[in-house]
Protein backbone atom coordinates (compact mmCIF):
# COMPACT_ATOMS: atom_id res chain seq x y z
CA UNK A 1 0.00 0.00 0.00
CA UNK A 2 1.36 3.13 -0.71
CA UNK A 3 2.13 6.42 1.23
CA UNK A 4 -0.92 9.33 0.58
CA UNK A 5 -1.63 12.42 2.10
CA UNK A 6 -5.12 12.75 3.36
CA UNK A 7 -7.49 15.80 3.84
CA UNK A 8 -10.94 16.50 5.18
CA UNK A 9 -13.39 18.12 3.05
CA UNK A 10 -15.71 20.96 5.20
CA UNK A 11 -18.50 20.78 2.67
CA UNK A 12 -19.87 19.54 -0.73
CA UNK A 13 -18.40 22.72 -2.78
CA UNK A 14 -14.90 22.27 -0.70
CA UNK A 15 -15.52 18.76 -1.99
CA UNK A 16 -15.42 19.27 -5.63
CA UNK A 17 -12.72 22.13 -5.27
CA UNK A 18 -10.24 19.25 -3.78
CA UNK A 19 -10.69 16.63 -6.47
CA UNK A 20 -10.90 19.30 -9.24
CA UNK A 21 -7.74 20.48 -8.14
CA UNK A 22 -6.12 16.72 -8.35
CA UNK A 23 -8.60 14.10 -10.62
CA UNK A 24 -6.40 11.64 -9.33
CA UNK A 25 -7.66 12.01 -5.89
CA UNK A 26 -9.84 9.60 -4.55
CA UNK A 27 -13.17 10.33 -2.10
CA UNK A 28 -13.29 8.18 0.95
CA UNK A 29 -16.46 7.70 3.46
CA UNK A 30 -16.32 4.13 4.49
CA UNK A 31 -13.69 2.66 2.26
CA UNK A 32 -15.03 -0.85 2.51
CA UNK A 33 -14.20 -1.09 -1.48
CA UNK A 34 -11.66 1.68 -1.72
CA UNK A 35 -9.21 0.24 1.17
CA UNK A 36 -8.79 -3.39 -0.21
CA UNK A 37 -8.14 -1.78 -3.81
CA UNK A 38 -5.75 -0.43 -2.51
CA UNK A 39 -4.13 -2.34 -0.40
CA UNK A 40 -3.88 -4.95 -3.34
CA UNK A 41 -2.10 -2.22 -5.38
CA UNK A 42 -5.00 -1.90 -7.37
CA UNK A 43 -6.01 2.09 -7.14
CA UNK A 44 -2.63 4.25 -6.43
CA UNK A 45 -4.52 7.71 -5.18
CA UNK A 46 -1.45 9.88 -4.07
CA UNK A 47 -4.66 11.99 -1.86
CA UNK A 48 -7.88 10.88 -0.45
CA UNK A 49 -10.58 12.74 0.73
CA UNK A 50 -12.19 12.43 3.49
CA UNK A 51 -16.05 13.42 2.75
CA UNK A 52 -17.76 11.53 6.10
CA UNK A 53 -18.55 15.10 7.72
CA UNK A 54 -20.36 16.32 4.80
CA UNK A 55 -23.63 17.07 5.13
CA UNK A 56 -25.54 13.86 3.03
CA UNK A 57 -26.43 11.45 5.44
CA UNK A 58 -30.58 12.23 5.63
CA UNK A 59 -33.06 9.94 4.21
CA UNK A 60 -36.31 12.04 3.61
CA UNK A 61 -39.61 12.62 1.43
CA UNK A 62 -39.15 14.49 -1.58
CA UNK A 63 -42.56 17.04 -2.61
CA UNK A 64 -43.65 14.41 -5.11
CA UNK A 65 -43.98 11.31 -3.28
CA UNK A 66 -40.54 10.04 -3.26
CA UNK A 67 -37.17 9.57 -1.30
CA UNK A 68 -34.13 11.58 -1.59
CA UNK A 69 -31.64 9.11 -0.14
CA UNK A 70 -27.93 11.24 0.89
CA UNK A 71 -24.60 9.66 -0.48
CA UNK A 72 -23.35 9.39 3.09
CA UNK A 73 -26.18 6.90 4.50
CA UNK A 74 -25.04 3.59 4.98
CA UNK A 75 -26.13 0.78 3.72
CA UNK A 76 -27.53 -0.61 7.12
CA UNK A 77 -29.47 2.86 8.03
CA UNK A 78 -30.93 2.60 4.67
CA UNK A 79 -32.12 -1.17 4.83
CA UNK A 80 -33.70 -0.57 7.86
CA UNK A 81 -35.57 3.58 7.53
CA UNK A 82 -38.96 2.74 8.04
CA UNK A 83 -39.61 4.65 4.49
CA UNK A 84 -37.25 2.45 2.88
CA UNK A 85 -38.44 -0.90 4.38
CA UNK A 86 -42.09 -0.04 4.10
CA UNK A 87 -42.41 1.57 0.64
CA UNK A 88 -39.11 0.06 -1.10
CA UNK A 89 -38.89 -3.21 0.75
CA UNK A 90 -37.28 -5.10 -2.76
CA UNK A 91 -34.54 -2.29 -2.37
CA UNK A 92 -33.99 -2.98 1.72
CA UNK A 93 -33.94 -7.00 0.65
CA UNK A 94 -31.55 -6.22 -2.08
CA UNK A 95 -29.07 -4.19 0.26
CA UNK A 96 -29.80 -7.10 3.16
CA UNK A 97 -28.21 -9.58 0.97
CA UNK A 98 -25.14 -8.00 0.50
CA UNK A 99 -21.58 -8.47 2.36
CA UNK A 100 -21.99 -8.39 5.84
CA UNK A 101 -23.29 -6.88 8.94
CA UNK A 102 -20.03 -5.22 9.64
CA UNK A 103 -19.28 -4.03 6.46
CA UNK A 104 -23.11 -2.56 5.64
CA UNK A 105 -22.59 -0.51 8.73
CA UNK A 106 -19.65 1.17 6.83
CA UNK A 107 -20.25 1.24 3.54
CA UNK A 108 -22.33 4.58 1.90
CA UNK A 109 -24.93 4.97 -0.13
CA UNK A 110 -23.09 6.50 -2.76
CA UNK A 111 -20.01 3.94 -2.52
CA UNK A 112 -21.91 0.98 -3.04
CA UNK A 113 -22.92 2.75 -6.62
CA UNK A 114 -19.05 3.53 -7.40
CA UNK A 115 -18.21 -0.29 -6.08
CA UNK A 116 -15.48 -2.23 -8.72
CA UNK A 117 -15.53 -5.41 -9.98
CA UNK A 118 -14.83 -8.37 -8.11
CA UNK A 119 -12.84 -10.14 -11.18
CA UNK A 120 -10.19 -12.04 -9.92
CA UNK A 121 -7.86 -10.57 -13.05
CA UNK A 122 -8.81 -7.08 -11.53
CA UNK A 123 -7.19 -7.71 -8.30
CA UNK A 124 -4.04 -10.03 -9.63
CA UNK A 125 -1.48 -6.58 -10.32
CA UNK A 126 0.99 -9.75 -12.33
CA UNK A 127 -1.70 -10.10 -14.91
CA UNK A 128 -3.28 -8.10 -18.09
CA UNK A 129 -6.11 -6.37 -17.18
CA UNK A 130 -7.98 -3.55 -19.68
CA UNK A 131 -9.68 -2.29 -16.38
CA UNK A 132 -6.39 -1.45 -15.08
CA UNK A 133 -4.06 -0.78 -17.65
CA UNK A 134 -6.20 -0.31 -21.02
CA UNK A 135 -4.82 -2.16 -23.70
CA UNK A 136 -2.96 -4.47 -21.78
CA UNK A 137 -5.55 -7.36 -22.40
CA UNK A 138 -8.18 -9.36 -20.60
CA UNK A 139 -7.00 -12.96 -19.23
CA UNK A 140 -10.24 -13.84 -17.83
CA UNK A 141 -11.77 -14.29 -21.20
CA UNK A 142 -9.18 -17.23 -21.52
CA UNK A 143 -8.77 -17.98 -18.00
CA UNK A 144 -11.03 -18.23 -14.93
CA UNK A 145 -14.08 -16.77 -15.52
CA UNK A 146 -16.50 -18.32 -13.39
CA UNK A 147 -17.75 -15.35 -11.94
CA UNK A 148 -17.33 -13.18 -15.24
CA UNK A 149 -20.23 -11.48 -17.36
CA UNK A 150 -22.83 -13.40 -19.79
CA UNK A 151 -24.45 -9.95 -21.07
CA UNK A 152 -22.87 -6.76 -22.72
CA UNK A 153 -19.39 -8.15 -22.97
CA UNK A 154 -17.09 -6.90 -25.44
CA UNK A 155 -13.44 -8.04 -26.43
CA UNK A 156 -12.21 -5.79 -24.10
CA UNK A 157 -13.96 -7.10 -21.21
CA UNK A 158 -16.00 -9.30 -18.90
CA UNK A 159 -15.94 -7.82 -15.96
CA UNK A 160 -19.51 -7.92 -13.73
CA UNK A 161 -21.08 -4.94 -11.81
CA UNK A 162 -20.88 -6.89 -7.99
CA UNK A 163 -23.33 -4.25 -6.45
CA UNK A 164 -26.84 -6.11 -4.93
CA UNK A 165 -28.49 -2.70 -4.06
CA UNK A 166 -27.61 -1.26 -7.23
CA UNK A 167 -29.95 -4.24 -8.99
CA UNK A 168 -32.97 -3.00 -6.88
CA UNK A 169 -32.10 0.70 -8.14
CA UNK A 170 -32.36 -0.13 -11.45
CA UNK A 171 -36.12 -1.49 -11.25
CA UNK A 172 -37.07 1.62 -9.70
CA UNK A 173 -35.57 3.77 -12.46
CA UNK A 174 -33.89 6.24 -9.40
CA UNK A 175 -32.03 9.25 -10.29
CA UNK A 176 -27.67 9.69 -9.46
CA UNK A 177 -27.56 13.73 -7.65
CA UNK A 178 -23.84 14.68 -8.37
CA UNK A 179 -22.10 17.68 -8.27
CA UNK A 180 -19.26 18.98 -9.97
CA UNK A 181 -17.33 22.43 -11.09
CA UNK A 182 -19.88 22.86 -13.70
CA UNK A 183 -22.80 23.14 -10.67
CA UNK A 184 -25.11 20.06 -10.19
CA UNK A 185 -26.82 17.41 -12.59
CA UNK A 186 -29.22 14.21 -12.59
CA UNK A 187 -28.21 10.94 -14.16
CA UNK A 188 -30.66 8.61 -14.72
CA UNK A 189 -29.68 5.32 -12.99
CA UNK A 190 -29.82 3.83 -16.16
CA UNK A 191 -26.92 6.11 -17.70
CA UNK A 192 -24.75 5.81 -14.69
CA UNK A 193 -23.01 2.60 -15.27
CA UNK A 194 -21.47 1.97 -18.39
CA UNK A 195 -20.76 -1.48 -20.28
CA UNK A 196 -17.23 -2.12 -21.17
CA UNK A 197 -17.09 -1.32 -24.82
CA UNK A 198 -13.67 -0.38 -25.28
CA UNK A 199 -13.05 1.51 -22.50
CA UNK A 200 -13.56 -0.72 -19.89
CA UNK A 201 -11.48 1.48 -17.44
CA UNK A 202 -14.87 3.54 -17.18
CA UNK A 203 -17.69 1.98 -14.67
CA UNK A 204 -19.13 5.08 -14.72
CA UNK A 205 -20.86 8.51 -16.52
CA UNK A 206 -19.25 10.41 -13.33
CA UNK A 207 -16.48 12.52 -14.27
CA UNK A 208 -13.15 12.48 -12.35
CA UNK A 209 -14.34 16.02 -10.65
CA UNK A 210 -17.81 14.77 -9.68
CA UNK A 211 -18.86 13.81 -6.11
CA UNK A 212 -22.55 11.81 -6.02
CA UNK A 213 -24.21 13.85 -3.43
CA UNK A 214 -27.64 11.55 -3.38
CA UNK A 215 -29.79 9.27 -4.70
CA UNK A 216 -33.42 9.59 -5.47
CA UNK A 217 -36.37 7.24 -5.74
CA UNK A 218 -39.64 7.71 -7.34
CA UNK A 219 -42.81 7.51 -5.20
CA UNK A 220 -43.36 4.20 -7.12
CA UNK A 221 -41.70 1.42 -4.97
CA UNK A 222 -43.37 -1.94 -5.69
CA UNK A 223 -43.61 -2.29 -1.88
CA UNK A 224 -46.52 -5.72 -2.55
CA UNK A 225 -45.46 -7.62 -5.80
CA UNK A 226 -41.88 -7.72 -5.77
CA UNK A 227 -38.64 -9.92 -4.87
CA UNK A 228 -34.98 -9.88 -4.79
CA UNK A 229 -33.59 -13.21 -5.59
CA UNK A 230 -29.67 -14.34 -5.43
CA UNK A 231 -27.77 -16.95 -5.77
CA UNK A 232 -24.32 -17.51 -5.00
CA UNK A 233 -22.29 -20.27 -3.95
CA UNK A 234 -22.71 -19.77 -0.18
CA UNK A 235 -25.66 -18.26 2.12
CA UNK A 236 -23.58 -14.91 3.77
CA UNK A 237 -21.17 -13.16 2.57
CA UNK A 238 -20.97 -13.68 -1.12
CA UNK A 239 -21.42 -11.84 -4.30
CA UNK A 240 -24.25 -13.12 -6.95
CA UNK A 241 -23.23 -15.56 -9.15
CA UNK A 242 -27.21 -14.39 -10.61
CA UNK A 243 -29.34 -12.17 -8.78
CA UNK A 244 -32.65 -10.90 -10.04
CA UNK A 245 -34.75 -8.00 -8.71
CA UNK A 246 -38.15 -7.59 -9.87
CA UNK A 247 -41.64 -5.20 -9.21
CA UNK A 248 -44.83 -5.67 -10.43
CA UNK A 249 -48.10 -3.43 -10.58
CA UNK A 250 -50.30 -6.60 -10.54
CA UNK A 251 -54.28 -6.59 -10.91
CA UNK A 252 -55.53 -9.41 -10.13
CA UNK A 253 -53.38 -12.47 -11.45
CA UNK A 254 -52.62 -9.97 -14.31
CA UNK A 255 -49.30 -8.03 -14.83
CA UNK A 256 -50.16 -4.27 -15.55
CA UNK A 257 -46.18 -2.86 -15.44
CA UNK A 258 -43.35 -5.08 -14.97
CA UNK A 259 -39.74 -4.27 -14.23
CA UNK A 260 -36.57 -6.79 -13.42
CA UNK A 261 -33.29 -6.02 -13.75
CA UNK A 262 -30.17 -8.97 -13.31
CA UNK A 263 -27.11 -8.66 -11.14
CA UNK A 264 -24.09 -10.95 -11.44
CA UNK A 265 -24.20 -11.16 -15.45
CA UNK A 266 -22.69 -8.06 -16.64
CA UNK A 267 -20.51 -4.86 -16.50
CA UNK A 268 -23.43 -2.72 -15.23
CA UNK A 269 -27.29 -4.01 -13.72
CA UNK A 270 -28.66 -5.64 -16.42
CA UNK A 271 -32.61 -4.38 -17.82
CA UNK A 272 -34.46 -4.87 -21.35
CA UNK A 273 -37.21 -3.35 -21.91
CA UNK A 274 -38.88 -5.62 -24.50
CA UNK A 275 -38.95 -8.36 -22.23
CA UNK A 276 -40.41 -6.32 -19.59
CA UNK A 277 -42.89 -4.77 -21.83
CA UNK A 278 -44.04 -8.30 -23.15
CA UNK A 279 -45.29 -9.21 -19.36
CA UNK A 280 -47.62 -6.12 -19.57
CA UNK A 281 -51.17 -7.41 -20.12
CA UNK A 282 -50.73 -10.73 -18.88
CA UNK A 283 -51.59 -13.46 -16.89
CA UNK A 284 -49.00 -14.28 -14.55
CA UNK A 285 -47.53 -17.92 -15.34
CA UNK A 286 -44.72 -19.87 -15.98
CA UNK A 287 -45.21 -19.86 -19.24
CA UNK A 288 -44.83 -15.94 -20.16
CA UNK A 289 -42.09 -15.84 -17.64
CA UNK A 290 -40.02 -18.65 -19.55
CA UNK A 291 -40.57 -16.34 -22.56
CA UNK A 292 -39.84 -12.81 -21.31
CA UNK A 293 -36.33 -15.09 -19.83
CA UNK A 294 -35.49 -16.48 -23.32
CA UNK A 295 -35.65 -12.31 -24.59
CA UNK A 296 -33.60 -11.25 -22.05
CA UNK A 297 -30.77 -14.25 -22.20
CA UNK A 298 -31.13 -14.56 -26.28
CA UNK A 299 -27.68 -12.62 -26.62
CA UNK A 300 -26.10 -14.33 -23.66
CA UNK A 301 -22.85 -15.79 -24.08
CA UNK A 302 -21.05 -17.90 -22.08
CA UNK A 303 -17.08 -18.63 -21.69
CA UNK A 304 -15.38 -22.00 -20.69
CA UNK A 305 -16.02 -21.41 -16.97
CA UNK A 306 -19.25 -19.29 -16.84
CA UNK A 307 -21.87 -20.80 -19.52
CA UNK A 308 -23.53 -22.57 -16.61
CA UNK A 309 -24.77 -18.75 -15.84
CA UNK A 310 -26.95 -18.57 -18.61
CA UNK A 311 -29.42 -21.60 -17.85
CA UNK A 312 -28.74 -20.25 -13.82
CA UNK A 313 -29.85 -17.16 -15.30
CA UNK A 314 -32.86 -18.30 -17.01
CA UNK A 315 -34.41 -20.18 -14.51
CA UNK A 316 -33.81 -17.37 -11.65
CA UNK A 317 -35.94 -15.08 -13.70
CA UNK A 318 -38.75 -17.45 -13.62
CA UNK A 319 -38.33 -18.17 -10.00
CA UNK A 320 -37.61 -14.55 -9.03
CA UNK A 321 -41.16 -13.19 -11.47
CA UNK A 322 -43.06 -16.47 -9.87
CA UNK A 323 -42.29 -15.11 -6.29
CA UNK A 324 -42.81 -11.14 -6.89
CA UNK A 325 -46.64 -12.22 -8.24
CA UNK A 326 -47.19 -14.37 -5.70
CA UNK A 327 -45.99 -11.62 -3.18
CA UNK A 328 -42.62 -12.01 -2.10
CA UNK A 329 -42.09 -15.20 -0.08
CA UNK A 330 -39.57 -13.96 2.49
CA UNK A 331 -37.70 -17.27 2.72
CA UNK A 332 -36.88 -17.47 -0.93
CA UNK A 333 -34.86 -14.50 -0.95
CA UNK A 334 -31.50 -16.12 -1.15
CA UNK A 335 -30.09 -18.99 -2.82
CA UNK A 336 -26.89 -20.91 -2.84
CA UNK A 337 -25.32 -23.40 -4.89
CA UNK A 338 -25.51 -26.80 -3.80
Amino acid sequence: MINFEYARANDVADAVRQIAADPTSKFIAGGTNLLDLMKEDVERPARLIDITRLPLSDVEETPDGGVRIGALVPNSDLAWHPLIAQRYPMLASAILAGASAQLRNMASTGGNLMQRTRCFYFYDTVTPCNKRQPGSGCSAIAGINRINAILGTSDTCIATHPSDMCVALAVLEAKVHVAGPGGERVIPFADFHRLPGDAPQRDTNLDANELITAVELPADGFAKNYTYLKIRDRLSYAFALVSVAVGLEMDGNTIRRARFALGGVAHKPWRDEAAEAGLNGKVANPEIFERAAGLVLRDAKGFEHNAFKIELARRTIVRALIQAAHGTPQSQNNKKIA
